[in-house]
């Protein structure tokens, strides 16, 4: 990656408690119901949240050239519980043997080993969100992606809230 390339940063305040964006992350069936962008589905989400534990997630989804099936692996790095989160993430096919970016027509530039990292901050009944995808550039599809996400996320939260 480039020095002149910045990555994806995220940051939202959510009218939800910190514990409540925590499970949202930390909680296979909670993340399943957010995660992705917009129509997409994820079928498969395998995460053991420790330090060491791996990530297995399946996603489906829809893109101009029809339905298109994704896989990724990853293994959390650092779990401080309901503050801070952070994974690796891999590409693979439906075993989760990795794959190379540009075997899913990704810019050869994209390294195959990427690293979300999200920090919350408690402020009462409001929550600080900072998420960082290190590897994935600022103004790319993956960034657009996100946002669609976490626009998910903050609807469910403010449904759960109520």
């Amino acid at each position: 990656m480039s020095e002149n390339t910045k990555d994806v940063k995220i940051e939202r305040r959510f009218n939800a408690l910190i514990k409540s964006v925590w499970d949202m992350w930390a909680i296979a069936e909670n993340f399943q119901k957010w995660y992705g962008p917009e129509g997409a589905n994820v079928p498969t989400v395998e995460m053991d949240v420790q330090v060491g534990g791996k990530r297995f997630i399946g996603m489906d989804v829809n893109t101009p050239n029809g339905s298109m099936q994704m896989w990724f692996v990853g293994e959390y790095l650092e779990v401080n519980p309901i503050t801070k989160l952070s994974y690796t993430e891999v590409m693979s096919d439906q075993d989760g043997n990795h794959l190379a970016p540009s075997a899913m027509g990704m810019p050869g530039d994209k390294p195959e080993v990427t690293t979300v990292t999200v920090e919350l901050k408690g402020a009462g009944e409001s929550t600080q969100m900072t998420m960082t995808h290190a590897g994935v550039p600022a103004g790319s599809p993956g960034e657009t992606g996100w946002n669609m996400a976490i626009d998910k996320l903050e609807k469910l939260l403010v449904g759960k809230e109520k």
